[in-house]
């Protein structure tokens, strides 16, 4: 049997209007950390998720007791996608609880000269996007090209990838991946 660690800790998270910040800094561990153990990249330690728990507050028994509710909404207006992003990069996720669903869908935006970091990305799965508005440079193993509006890209997520807005104006883009990534 397999337990969603990620998304029971996602879910508890946000059900406790907890930032993922505001998380790490009660247990006494960095955002990064977090945000590993929410998109399964990372495997908590028993004694490492204890802390965490305590940080919410909730016992581990309470934690793998836990079902989180599935949504069942089906639309979302503008006003209703989660900011899930920071700083020059805004990540809009339709819904608030992806446990138990398989595809997570974004509106970015990248600001000009906003980048997802010198380090490339490297997570299971597989992720697309068409560009909306802007210009975006979009690096995936050694090929590099820049997008614009009506270009698209696809491929699977573990070959190392990396975005970033070139221009003088703010890149727009609706993208999909599968497992949810965020």
């Amino acid at each position: 049997m397999s337990v969603d660690i990620g998304g029971r800790l996602r879910s508890l998270r946000m059900a406790h209007n907890l930032s993922q910040r505001e998380l790490a800094k009660r247990a006494g561990v960095t955002n990064s950390t977090i945000s590993l153990i929410e998109t399964n990249a990372s495997n908590p330690s028993v004694g490492a998720l204890k802390r965490i728990l305590d940080g919410i507050p909730i016992g581990l028994a309470e934690f793998f007791a836990f079902e989180p509710e599935r949504s069942r909404k089906a639309f979302y207006s503008a006003d209703e996608l989660v900011e899930i992003g920071k700083g020059p990069i805004s990540y809009r996720q339709i819904g608030d609880n992806l446990f138990g669903r398989s595809l997570q869908i974004l509106k970015e935006c990248y600001q000009p000269g906003a980048d997802t970091g010198k380090v490339p990305l490297v997570h299971d799965g597989e992720e697309g996007g068409i560009i909306l508005s802007g210009r975006l440079e979009v690096t995936v193993d050694d090929e590099r090209r820049i997008l614009g509006p009506g270009d698209a890209y696809y491929f699977e997520s573990r070959r190392p990838h990396r975005f970033r807005c070139v221009g003088p104006v703010p890149c727009e883009l609706i993208s999909a991946c599968t497992p949810p990534t965020f």
